[in-house]
């Protein structure tokens, strides 16, 4: 490979739902950079292969297995994990090459290990943490937006999907996780920390077309996130289905309500509204394909150092909310 060729981008769980998506948006955003589309399924990991075109193969991989069952030899520019690896070893396999890691399937409750493998080899690799609703496309455009006030009170998000958008099977799993491992979810609340189930982890979202859908409370990392960069004392991310589709085509929505101090010292509220023409999973894909091109230094600045990121320390979002309207989504704001 020659020195002005990246290595390849290792996709873990690249022929899902979410990573064939994002190999798409790779391929578009990033014509010639390799690509490696990796899963249990090696037919299906071909046919995505051969569909995104370029320079992308396949491979087969066992997350059980510290060298993922991998050639010795290859060599990869960055690993990005779409699917929940239980033993991480795809985080140690990347520390132990001193290359990009990106954790996309981890809720609130379960970043303890990965932290703990970044305070014990702090200098081996960047570790971003993705675990934010659609692959930190909100987060980033709730801080873009928030950038209208001079203080934030109260930042909520919200997604709203179509009744049959049930991603895939890893999607699935992942909601299985959440349900059994932990039925309760983080928020703040008047500035304080609070796990919350029940009845308090349910929420009214106003959809696009006005109409109120019940939505519920998720353990992502956005309320993390956008607690350090704003400092709100209220703090949620819920996800909410209609109970009919939208047609044809499937239809996802981000909702952006923000509270607090406008620039003029008076109390203003925002809404923001994102809608892509596509199951959640899109989004998703996006921010995901966003935070590798970053991670690689191929966003017009340099690769990050070594550290444990969140997609806001790294990503400029006004930036991001430019780049998913190029990529097809609309924004109306209220």
């Amino acid at each position: 490979m020659s020195a002005s060729t990246p290595h390849p981008v290792l996709l873990l769980g690249g022929s899902g739902v979410v990573g064939t998506r994002a190999a798409r948006t790779l391929r578009r955003i990033q014509p010639e950079l390799p690509l490696v589309i990796a899963g249990r399924d090696a037919a299906k990991a071909a046919a995505v292969a051969a569909e995104v075109g370029g320079p992308t193969t396949a491979t087969t991989v066992d997350l059980s297995r510290p060298d993922l069952g991998l050639d010795p030899g290859a060599a990869f520019g960055a690993v990005v994990t779409l699917v929940k690896d239980p033993w991480l070893n795809s985080l140690k396999y990347a520390q132990a090459r001193g290359i990009a890691y990106v954790s996309f399937a981890s809720f609130a409750f379960e970043i303890g290990p990965e932290l703990a493998y970044h305070v014990h080899s702090p200098k081996r690799a960047p570790i971003l943490m993705l675990g934010h609703l659609f692959g930190g496309v909100a987060t980033l455009a709730a801080l873009h937006f928030a950038r209208e006030f001079r203080s934030i009170e109260a930042i909520a998000l919200a997604g709203v999907v179509d009744p049959a958008d049930q991603g895939g099977p890893v999607s699935q799993a992942d909601f299985e996780r959440l349900v059994n491992d932990c039925p309760s979810a983080l928020i703040r609340r008047d500035g304080v920390w609070r796990w919350v189930g029940g009845q308090e982890a349910a929420r009214p979202v106003v959809d696009v077309t006005g109409v109120t859908r019940q939505g519920q409370v998720l353990p992502l990392l956005d309320v993390v996130s956008l607690a350090a960069a704003t400092d709100a004392r209220s703090l949620r991310v819920d996800l909410a289905a209609r109970d009919e589709g939208r047609g044809q085509t499937p239809v996802t929505e981000l909702i952006i309500e923000i509270s607090g101090e406008g620039h003029d010292g008076k109390p203003a509220h925002a809404r923001h509204e994102i809608v892509d023409g596509d199951v959640y999973a899109n989004l998703s894909a996006h921010g995901a394909a966003l935070a590798t091109e970053r991670l690689l230094g191929l966003a017009g600045e340099p690769p990050p150092a070594p550290g444990y990121y969140h997609p806001e320390q790294l990503l400029d979002p006004a930036r991001v909310v430019q780049r998913v309207q190029d990529l097809g989504a609309s924004i109306r704001s209220t």
